[in-house]
């Protein structure tokens, strides 16, 4: 039988346990993107409790996208300095760290009209509205040399590997998306043409960082429309990021707001659940490829993540909103305390003073 609290490989990394504090945005840095004295304080809570893997809040790779107010960057040297105290707090405490990254694009409205947007198409995002322009050769390239370039400025601060976004409707995603990707050329039409974007950014951070840094993407199961990405095409995807030497895949859906709206619908054959949204969908592709499945998605119940464990392939199980209303959950319930976690799902955490529990946990002001 398979324990939630057990030492498990993940790429090269030995992690504590089965528990990840999935990528969550804290909107806590400066301006530019520098970490501030409530992050570091937040992360070494994080590690303090226990938690076996931090994925960071999404960190952009040009300076020029910043996707979000107070989000991470990491878009030249100078952030090397901090990051390395960052991983350093985090590692002292037995806990491994992963930088995500991602290329926002048109998902937000943050600073229209004072950016560059890239799209790969001319194609409004459905939630905000916003066209970004369709890149040419060179702006495809550009981008993916910064994916490469903060890649090596993440290993050499000493985070345990990278994560990059390739879901909710960011860039990537986009790209795979046959809705969003209209392109005529050898980066649109069929699917193995719209992977290749994804593909190349891989193939360029792989030869900066060299095969034993560990890499996973983040992939939307569907987009949960008609004529978005299906599952079908993302279960082929994985297969081709199994093959090229990606170490773990992610597994997630862009219905931010919507889920409590949404459990019970079935898209692509397959049901949204109340917990773990998207478990039917992960189950199914860590029957399929050979390499760690992580999911996340409206996790509270350990006996339920337990059982999830023995029953399907899936190896790691993130969560982010419980672990802002109940920082020392790991703890808990490693302890013995098996009561589910406290957070009520209502998403009341996004506040403009930075993302915090505004009903359990109000220390972080």
């Amino acid at each position: 039988m398979k324990t939630l609290f057990e030492q498990t490989k993940l790429g090269n990394i030995s992690v504590q346990n089965r528990f990840l504090r999935s990528a969550t945005w804290e909107n806590m840095t400066t301006e530019d993107g520098q970490l501030t004295d409530k992050l570091y304080k937040i992360y070494e809570n994080l590690a303090k409790s226990g938690v076996g893997l931090i994925i960071t809040g999404y960190a952009n790779i040009v300076k020029e996208e910043q996707p979000n107010h107070g989000m991470m960057g990491i878009y030249d040297d100078s952030f090397i300095d901090e990051y390395k105290k960052l991983t350093n707090i985090v590692h002292n405490y037995n806990s491994k760290i992963i930088m995500q990254v991602a290329y926002g694009g048109t998902k937000t409205k943050f600073n229209l009209g004072k950016r560059i947007i890239y799209a790969p198409s001319e194609v409004a995002e459905r939630s905000t509205n916003v066209v970004g322009k369709a890149m040419a050769k060179e702006d495809i390239n550009y981008i993916i040399n910064a994916f490469a370039n903060a890649a090596k400025r993440i290993q050499e601060s000493g985070f345990d590997g990278i994560e990059i976004h390739g879901a909710h409707t960011y860039l990537i995603n986009q790209f795979l998306s046959p809705y969003y990707n209209r392109r005529t050329d050898e980066y649109g039409g069929s699917l193995d043409n719209r992977m290749r974007f994804l593909l190349e950014i891989y193939n360029k951070v792989r030869e900066k960082v060299g095969d034993k840094f560990t890499i996973l993407i983040k992939l939307t199961a569907s987009e949960f429309f008609q004529g978005g990405l299906t599952f079908d095409e993302t279960k082929l995807i994985c297969k081709k990021l199994e093959e090229v030497g990606v170490d773990a895949i992610e597994i997630t859906g862009n219905i931010h707001g919507k889920a409590k709206s949404m459990v019970g619908e079935v898209f692509d054959g397959y049901r949204i659940q109340e917990e773990g949204y998207f478990i039917e969908y992960a189950k199914i592709i860590s029957n399929e490829i050979n390499i760690p499945i992580i999911t996340v998605g409206g996790f509270k119940n350990i006996d339920k993540i337990e059982k999830l464990l023995n029953e399907t392939n899936i190896d790691f199980f993130g969560l982010s909103r419980p672990l802002l209303a109940e920082p020392d959950l790991i703890k808990r319930w490693k302890s013995g305390d098996r009561k589910a976690a406290i957070c009520l799902s209502c998403s009341k955490c996004r506040t403009s003073k930075g993302n915090y529990c505004t009903i359990f946990n109000t220390c972080i002001k």
